[in-house]
């Protein structure tokens, strides 16, 4: 049975202009996130969040796996030592585009427009054999052939 995966709560509506806070012009931490429907079967879920709209080729701004499939909520800010330090399975948080890992906020180059930031959640069966600094390939082809529901999120953001 598929359920139906979607996000329900978030700082901004779904096509909306990303607050500030989020974003490099602002506190640059990551935006509370809630979602509900991740099917029964699911063993593990992932979320990505990417600039499609970035000079070159897509920017990725957060890869975050492993999250357990009973989480629906993410704080604002989250740490996950503090907020998910004994969460089964271990949430691990990839490489990030600015050469780090964890949650960098939107930051476009300035006068290039809005750029559309996609948050996409997974919900898979299974738990990936992937470590921190994962690159967000390696991550997606970890996830090939295991997807059980996904859904996106979207918001925008210029400077």
């Amino acid at each position: 049975m598929a359920d139906d995966l979607t996000f329900t709560s978030c700082p901004f509506e779904s096509g909306a202009s990303i607050p500030t806070e989020y974003t490099c012009e602002g506190e640059d931490v990551s935006p509370p996130l809630a979602w509900s429907g991740v099917p029964d079967a699911a063993e593990s879920v992932a979320l990505i969040v990417d600039d499609p709209d970035a000079p070159g080729q897509t920017f990725t701004h957060w890869v975050l796996v492993n999250l357990p499939p009973t989480q629906t909520q993410l704080v604002r800010d989250v740490d996950l030592q503090h907020h998910l330090g004994t969460a089964e399975p271990a949430p691990v948080e990839g490489a990030n585009g600015f050469g780090g890992t964890g949650y960098g906020g939107p930051c476009p180059p300035p006068g290039d427009g809005p750029h559309r930031y996609f948050f996409r959640l997974y919900a898979l069966d299974t738990v990936l054999d992937v470590g921190p600094g994962a690159s967000k390939q390696q991550v997606t082809d970890a996830m090939n052939g295991h997807v059980l529901a996904e859904t996106d999120y979207m918001g925008t953001y210029e400077r």
